[in-house]
């Protein structure tokens, strides 16, 4: 297992096939301050760039949190055009997760809340322990949420529940998130990133370009009538089907031996 670190408050871990992407700001239960949001930008960017990486899990050093989301503490000596100044910064943090081509795991216990659940929000699937404690309670300082919330959450959850929860501004424990679809799956207590790893390795397992193929189709027919959503899905299956991945998964198919994935 290797290691790079990104700033002083990200780090990304290699297993394999499998990059872990680590919010490692515990002593601020890895609130997202304008530094922590430049480094997960550039991991990010890294990590999208890196044809080795089949899988990304994200990851909280912290034993009792996922992410409380922004600092507030840091926000509170904002003046109005330091906000301003700093949204750019916050929200290519958020799209940096969001727009990673291949799958990603979010491993969630204790609080992800705000920003940190919009960091889970931001990945394909959501594993987490019966500690988690999710929600968007922006409303309850002040805002709305502003890492992609409104969007990613009726789409998990539907617009009327996405409303409920986005206009309490509830926090939502374990066991009711997963009956209402807020995480896909709860784990053992401390066994979210064994799990969420795990995962990962059985993903990694197939081809990359029948992964990222396949996040691309799920990803942009998400929404749209059957015959446009068709139609992404045919521009998807194009991009792989004369691939050295869709030659090689067949001849190991036939040859019934594990395939080498080029990659390509």
């Amino acid at each position: 297992m290797s290691e790079e670190r990104f700033g002083e408050f990200v780090l990304v871990r290699r297993h394999g096939h499998v990059a872990e992407l680590v919010l490692d700001r515990p002593k601020a239960m890895n609130a997202v301050s304008t530094e922590m949001a430049r480094s997960l930008t550039g991991a990010c960017a890294a990590l999208a760039a890196d044809r080795d990486a089949r899988v990304v899990v994200l990851t909280s050093s912290h034993e009792r949190a996922f992410c409380v989301g922004a600092d507030l503490k840091e926000r509170n000596s904002f003046t109005d055009a330091d906000l301003v100044r700093q949204r750019p910064v916050a929200r290519a943090a958020y799209t940096g997760v969001l727009e990673l081509p291949m799958p990603t795991i979010a491993a969630v216990h204790g609080f992800a809340l705000g920003g940190g659940f919009e960091l889970a929000l931001s990945c394909d699937l959501i594993v987490a322990d019966p500690t988690a404690v999710v929600g968007l309670p922006e409303v309850s300082v002040g805002v709305i949420p502003g890492g992609g919330g409104t969007q990613l959450l009726p789409r998990r959850v539907g617009a009327a529940r996405a409303a409920e929860l986005i206009f309490s501004a509830r926090r939502v424990e374990a066991a009711e998130a997963a009956e209402l679809g807020l995480v896909d799956r709860v784990v053992e207590t401390g066994r979210d990133r064994e799990e969420a790893l795990a995962l990962g390795e059985r993903i990694a397992a197939n081809s990359p370009v029948g992964l990222r193929a396949a996040k691309r189709a799920l990803r942009l027919g998400h929404g749209l009538d059957l015959r446009a959503g068709l139609e992404v899905e045919d521009a998807a299956w194009r991009s792989v089907a004369f691939s050295g991945d869709r030659a090689e998964g067949v001849a190991a198919f036939n040859e019934k031996r594990k395939p080498e994935w080029p990659g390509e």
